[in-house]
């Protein structure tokens, strides 16, 4: 079976039970539409877990680009945050604020090998998948698709209209594909999906709001099943 899952945000226990819930097996193919990390207090571990299966596929998050970008900027002595670069500083107190302080406080805590280890899973991370699963055909990206044209490729696409924004869930984008994203809590697109999936207008919206106390949500696409943890 095919499933896609959107912003874990850190929440490893929901994230764990989620796989157990759906008998994820290595005959499934699982998608994550981004923001697997930070507000939740096991980003590392969760991370972990999906560099270690080889049918998790990680589409990259506004969240994990803050990581990748700064991550590698802690210094290498491992001495933590009281010696990051001042023209740095700035840009981790606001992802901090954003709810990184947990990912970076797990990052620390790691040795030189596994610390190079995540940060090189993160560099896998894909900016969009196109899938066609039992002939219906699938866009998966974390957030957006900022300059929309019907005619442009997806490989078009710079990475900022992909992780940034919102997208138009009133606005159907392609006439044969399903666009499902993440990024926006479903309880902002309708208040009565609260925790639960939104479907609608060639849309399926993931986020249920695992990272503000909601339930994690994931979809199977052979069966439109639902699934909540």
């Amino acid at each position: 079976m095919t499933y896609v899952m959107g912003d874990i945000h850190g929440c490893y226990e929901q994230y764990a039970a989620m796989l157990k819930e759906i008998r994820f097996s290595d005959e499934d193919m699982l998608y994550v539409i981004g923001d697997v990390i930070d507000r939740g207090q096991r980003s590392i571990d969760v991370l972990t877990d999906m560099s270690m299966r080889a049918n998790v596929f990680p589409i990259l998050g506004n969240h994990e680009f803050m990581a990748l970008h700064l991550l590698s900027k802690l210094p290498a002595d491992g001495s933590g945050m009281e010696n990051v670069e001042p023209e740095d500083i700035a840009a981790f107190r606001k992802w901090m604020a954003e709810g990184g302080s947990d990912t970076i406080e797990g990052f620390l805590k790691l040795g030189p090998e596994e610390r190079e280890a995540i940060l090189d899973y993160l560099e896998e991370f894909s900016a969009y998948e196109e899938i066609t699963v039992r002939g219906r055909e699938y866009v998966l990206v974390h957030a957006n698709l900022k300059n929309f044209d019907p005619e442009k490729p997806m490989d078009d696409y710079e990475l900022g209209e992909l992780i940034t924004g919102r997208v138009d869930y009133t606005r159907r984008y392609f006439p044969k594909a399903t666009l499902i994203t993440g990024h926006m809590p479903t309880f902002l697109i309708d208040e009565r999906y609260r925790g639960r999936i939104w479907r609608g207008n060639g849309h399926i919206a993931l986020d249920c709001g695992a990272g503000f106390g909601e339930p994690l949500g994931c979809i199977c696409l052979e069966t439109g099943e639902e699934f909540y943890a």
